[in-house]
């Protein structure tokens, strides 16, 4: 079956990949293809003079098709959207990214270098999410990093952030229904349950 073609049963679908691997030009293809009215879960947190992450959010505003809803929210991701009512109102969500995420959880701990409360917090947040998508009237697509296909970071911070982030791929690809991995912009597929 070609991934772009929606199928109602495919509640959850999980893209990840590299820096520039095309992950996110794919998960936005699939998040199209679910229909025009699109709710857009941003979670980076902007900040005057973050550089290149202004870009990239410049740049994934203008790609964006108008038609979309953009929802900026950097945690607790789960509550604040039940509390909007906004998955009533449209066609399919993308989450972009968990990548951002993980680390809006990992800075919001009071001390980033330990890792056990950093885990569990996240881990709060991916079941919360994961029991949303299971009632979700509508499919949704994840966008997330790939981590630790290199040098194990020496930072404390950085082991946490990739550690965890890692984890975290590999429930919310236990409970999707398709995977994709990005490679050089071409999409590989790890998981499909219509397959």
């Amino acid at each position: 079956m070609n991934a772009l073609a929606h199928n109602p049963s495919a509640k959850l679908t999980l893209v990840v990949g590299g820096t520039r691997s095309g992950k996110s030009t794919y998960a936005e293809q699939i998040a199209a293809s679910f229909g025009k009215k699109i709710l857009y879960i941003a979670t980076a947190e902007v900040w005057p003079g973050s550089g290149s992450l202004e870009y990239r959010v410049r740049k994934h505003r203008e790609r964006r098709p108008a038609d979309w809803i953009t929802y900026e929210c950097p945690r607790d991701v789960a509550t604040h959207l039940r509390e909007s009512e906004l998955l009533n109102e449209v066609d399919g969500v993308i989450l972009e990214c968990l990548t951002l995420l993980t680390s809006n959880v990992l800075y919001a701990q009071s001390n980033p270098t330990e890792f056990e409360p950093f885990l569990q917090a996240l881990l709060k947040e991916i079941s919360e999410l994961q029991a949303l998508i299971a009632l979700s009237p509508v499919p949704w697509v994840i966008v997330s990093s790939e981590t630790n296909m290199g040098i194990t970071p020496i930072d404390p911070e950085s082991r946490h952030y990739c550690d965890a982030l890692g984890i975290a791929n590999q429930i919310l690809a236990k409970s999707a229904d398709r995977v994709y991995l990005m490679s050089c912009g071409i999409p590989l597929t790890l998981k499909d349950n219509d397959a």
